[in-house]
């Protein structure tokens, strides 16, 4: 079938989930960009708020004072998957959001249960605003931020794969370690009180341990297509 043009085709909202590593921000952004969707990094904006945290001198071991402060950022998001943005406050913060400090910290704030109800309702307000459709990437968006969302899909990749990835992304990083850090990570996520990571109950699971990109970004874009001719 052909591709429809984007301004006729039905808005859909896609919500990608799964573990860091299986290639969800590469395959989100570039199933938006080819189908003129747009494209919003949940996880970024967790980051973001934890960078906040860090920076303002936050306990964020507290979770009262993490809950405390949760209000207090202004956090935007850009929705241009060829060029996501993200500001706190009116500063970009795209690269400091990404450092060692930030990742060891972000799993801890993300399970404030006042981080997650703000952070929530960002992005349904985004996702609401989204004329053309947008595709959501994160940890909860099929079972807690968006669970109407026209299609669900839930990348894994088993946790070698994830972390040649991810330490080749981290240019030389130990491969035994970032295997390590990966899986206590996702230990956190699985197992936290408030939206923990998982697979919705009708999610498409896409095991991505032996796809290029390029495979899994066109098994999902296949994906949004049929469920646009649905529509």
């Amino acid at each position: 079938m052909e591709s429809t043009d984007a301004r006729t085709a039905p808005a859909v909202i896609v919500a990608i989930d799964g573990p860091s590593g299986t290639g969800k921000s590469s395959t989100s952004k570039a199933v938006a960009a080819q189908l003129g969707l747009s494209y919003l990094d949940t996880g970024a904006q967790y980051r973001a708020i934890t960078w906040w945290m860090v920076n303002n001198g936050i306990d964020v071991a507290d979770p009262s004072s993490v809950a405390d402060a949760a209000g207090k950022p202004d956090i935007v998001s850009g929705t241009d998957p060829s060029a996501p943005a993200i500001t706190v406050d009116g500063t970009d913060v795209a690269g400091p959001i990404r450092t060692p400090e930030v990742t060891s910290k972000v799993s801890a704030v993300s399970a404030v249960p006042e981080i997650r109800a703000r952070i929530t309702e960002l992005q349904r307000s985004i996702a609401s605003a989204a004329g053309q459709g947008i595709v959501v990437e994160g940890r909860d968006i099929g079972t807690t931020v968006l669970p109407d969302a026209d299609l669900k899909i839930f990348l894994t990749a088993s946790p070698e794969a994830r972390a040649a990835r991810r330490s080749g992304e981290l240019k030389g990083a130990d491969v035994a370690a970032t295997r390590e850090a990966l899986i206590k990570r996702d230990t956190a996520d699985s197992t936290r009180k408030t939206s923990p990571l998982a697979k919705a109950a009708d999610a498409v699971e896409v095991d991505t341990s032996d796809l290029t990109l390029q495979q899994v970004i066109e098994c999902v874009v296949t994906l949004v297509e049929e469920k646009r001719a649905a529509k």
